[in-house]
């Protein structure tokens, strides 16, 4: 069983695991309770080997919403904005949930080299390359920052899309309202390394533009 749980995060500790199970199970019974989370195509997510999640960004509920629901096939580590560790005890969560501070656009090398590590590994990474949460909902342009770090991953990367989760906790409020709209998850197919950069690094960034607001539509329209 021991090994089962490491296998879900390749060189993490098995305290650091055992935490990052029982948030992720919290968080994911909240948004269930909460917010009506519901996830679809999960069996899409390779459940070993190294993985991008790219999806699209409307609001702090992003993160547990495409994560947890994959808690009993693996674990991930997020990129997040530098300012997010600014107070120290939520900044000690989720650096304690596998969270790596990033700066500017993106386009920060310590940062993308910590990603490439945990890669190298067999890890899986969730990055949202919009840059921020949404102003509107809706989804924007992808920041250079994370063309870098696909074509240099070498390792399949999967579009996912996120839908509700502005109307339950848009930027411009403080804090989230429950039950205002059903937060909602799809998983798209694994794009591998080689035919996904075939083309160069824009045309990548645009494929996963497209992909990600064809799944987003889906959810829009389903």
């Amino acid at each position: 069983m021991l090994d089962a749980l490491r296998a879900r995060q390749p060189g993490a500790t098995l305290g650091s695991l055992l935490f990052y199970k029982l948030c992720a199970v919290t968080c994911r019974t909240v948004l269930q309770v909460f917010f009506g989370l519901s996830a679809s195509r999960r069996e899409n997510v390779p459940a070993t080997g190294a993985l991008i999640i790219v999806a699209n960004h409307q609001s702090y509920l992003d993160p547990p919403a495409i994560g947890s629901p994959l808690t009993a096939r693996r674990h991930f580590d997020f990129i997040a904005r530098v300012g997010l560790f600014k107070f120290k005890p939520f900044g000690w969560l989720i650096a304690q949930l596998n969270s790596i501070p990033i700066r500017g656009d993106g386009n920060d090398t310590a940062s993308i080299k910590e990603v490439l590590r945990r890669l190298e590994l067999g890890r899986a990474v969730i990055i949202f390359p919009e840059g921020g949460r949404s102003a509107d909902g809706e989804m924007h342009e992808f920041k250079r920052g994370a063309a870098l770090l696909v074509k240099r991953s070498q390792c399949p990367v999967l579009p996912a899309a996120v839908d509700g989760a502005f109307d339950a906790w848009p930027p411009s409020r403080k804090l989230p309202t429950p039950w205002r709209k059903r937060v909602r998850v799809l998983y798209g197919t694994p794009i591998p390394h080689e035919e996904l950069m075939k083309d160069g690094a824009d045309a990548a960034m645009q494929r996963l533009h497209s992909e990600v607001a064809r799944l987003l539509q889906q959810l829009r329209s389903g």
